[in-house]
């Protein structure tokens, strides 16, 4: 028991440094394409391939963390100001950020006693909904604390005619963003966990 604590501990240190390079060196983390937009970002990879591997605890922690950073990010060094409108509020940084790394972990372990076909696609599946997940809460929620004052935020999201639903501004403006990382973290979450995993059963 003790030598699986110090193998987890010792795992998470890892992917905590590699998540504090992401957030902190430039388009690592953060790969910024349109200066007025919030940047593409990879760190949902890194939360699906934690979770899958550590299980949804362990992945809500780790979310945790992120959401952390994302916090320090926005109130330090934000790289838009759509960013800083959207994560110097802790609900927006935070709630994503856990669920992105508690669902990786829930659909690891739900699938893993699957038919052998659910069990190869349960990876990828968790690397899609690790990213779905965080760009659909963060639209949900800038919703809902933007609706009473949404031309604050609308304004800095494009050209976009007047009286458009902040909503459908969100999910045009970040949806794409979102695709791409869903696509990316999906396709890229198996080819890193499986060897992964089977390394750490026989560790």
């Amino acid at each position: 028991m003790k030598s699986k604590e110090t193998r987890n501990l010792a795992i998470t240190a890892i992917f905590i440094a590699i998540l504090i390079i992401q957030t902190f060196v430039p388009n690592i983390g953060y790969i910024r394409i349109l200066p007025t937009l919030p940047a593409i970002t990879t760190i949902p990879l890194t939360m699906a391939v934690y979770g899958s591997l550590m299980g949804p605890k362990y992945g809500a922690s780790f979310g945790l963390i992120w959401g952390l950073t994302r916090l320090v990010v926005a109130y330090t060094q934000p790289g838009d100001l759509v960013s800083l409108l959207l994560f110097q509020n802790p609900v927006i940084s935070l709630v994503p950020s856990i669920l992105a790394g508690w669902l990786p972990g829930l659909i690891t372990k739900q699938l893993n006693n699957k038919d052998i076909k659910i069990k190869r696609a349960r990876y990828l599946f968790s690397g899609a909904v690790t990213s779905l997940t965080n760009t659909i809460m963060v639209i949900l929620l800038a919703t809902l604390f933007f609706m009473y004052d949404p031309t604050l935020l609308a304004s800095h999201m494009g050209q976009f005619s007047q009286g458009t639903p902040l909503f459908v501004i969100l999910v045009v403006s970040l949806g794409f963003n979102g695709l791409l990382e869903a696509i990316f973290t999906a396709v890229v979450v198996p080819i890193i966990v499986t060897p992964l995993n089977y390394v750490i059963k026989r560790a």
